[in-house]
């Protein structure tokens, strides 16, 4: 797989060859500068730029829901969201292959910084209310949540396994992670919770601070990544944007419980429907040791996979804070109150 570097000059190629009149603003005619923007695990970032107008182009290198057409899931997603206007305005999309080996995303350019914990807690939990209000019909592209705490659970069991047979894991920690996904199995029941009393709406499921951007002068603040949208329940977003695995992922924050009371109390006043309202932190509450299951698990996964040279994108950052997350003391600490 090559390098953002390496694909820079197919990228340049691209743009001067493809159709790119419905991208608004875009001018075939004028020189368009093309560099590097930001690399994620699945995907690469350019910055289009033609005088002031910018543009953001998205080459799809991978896909964590086992979708060829990855990319056109992504756009459609972002094409049900446009009317939330705290997601990126999708513009153009190319599945083709034909001059770029990878899909191909246009959408638009928001300027500003990652989310900051401590400054932007109600403005999130006001974002992720909009989008959760977002009006979908529920025959829709996305793939459904159907056995919510199943399908973490059994995405779990299917990435642990890299870590637990692996002759470089601790066997400390093997250990312990073999009996946290021994009691997963068993408290997955409570997921009759969720079946009984469902609330559908389409949910991001990943939501890291670096998947924001916040526009300090505008005073906005828009959710960027949409790789792995579902139709599910919106307990998904906030726990899993609440939980450790997340917000140390790129920060050095973790919620203090009046911090995260906070934020619920915002979400909830933000909400319209009363029962979300008057639900929503038991659904939360559900969800949190699977959520943190599911950060440990990749990063146990990606730990093997980094060393082993199967993992496609290297990201330095990225191996050094999943060698922090399988430290023996931080791994407890997310399942003290569930595994002794």
């Amino acid at each position: 797989m090559p390098t953002m570097l390496e694909l820079l000059p197919q990228v340049k190629l691209y743009v001067r060859r493809v159709d790119l009149s419905c991208v608004p603003g875009f001018n075939w005619m004028r020189e368009t500068a093309v560099s590097p923007l930001a690399q994620g695990e699945y995907n690469m970032n350019y910055l289009l730029q033609q005088d002031q107008r910018k543009w953001v182009l998205r080459v799809n290198v991978g896909t964590q829901i086992n979708r060829d057409d990855q990319i056109l899931y992504e756009y459609q997603a972002l094409q049900l969201l446009a009317q939330s206007a705290v997601t990126p305005r999708p513009y153009f999309v190319d599945d083709s292959r034909m001059i770029i080996p990878y899909g191909v995303l246009i959408m638009e350019y928001l300027p500003g910084e990652a989310l900051d914990y401590g400054r932007d807690l109600e403005t999130a939990a006001k974002l992720f209310a909009r989008v959760h209000s977002v009006h979908v019909n529920g025959n829709n592209h996305l793939i459904q949540e159907k056995r919510p705490l199943s399908m973490t659970y059994e995405e779990c069991s299917g990435l642990l396994p890299v870590y637990l047979e692996s002759e470089l894991a601790d066997p400390a920690v093997r250990d312990y992670l073999q009996e946290v996904l021994a009691w997963a199995d068993e408290a997955r029941h409570t997921e009759s919770y969720f079946l009984n009393d469902p609330w559908l709406c389409v949910i991001n499921t990943e939501v890291n601070s670096g998947n924001f951007i916040a526009n300090r002068a505008a005073g906005s603040l828009h959710l960027v990544d949409w790789e792995k949208p579902l139709w599910g329940d919106p307990s998904q977003d906030l726990s899993h944007f609440c939980v450790p695995t997340t917000t140390l992922w790129k920060t050095d924050y973790r919620l203090a419980t009046a911090a995260r009371q906070q934020f619920l109390h915002a979400y909830k006043t933000a909400v319209s429907d009363p029962h979300l309202r008057d639900t929503i932190e038991e659904r939360v509450r559900l969800r949190d040791p699977f959520n943190c299951l599911r950060g440990i698990s990749w990063s146990a996964m990606a730990w093997v996979t980094y060393q082993t040279n199967e993992h496609g994108l290297q990201n330095n950052d990225t191996f050094q804070k999943i060698c922090s997350y399988l430290q023996m003391d931080f791994v407890r600490s997310l399942f003290a109150d569930y595994v002794q």
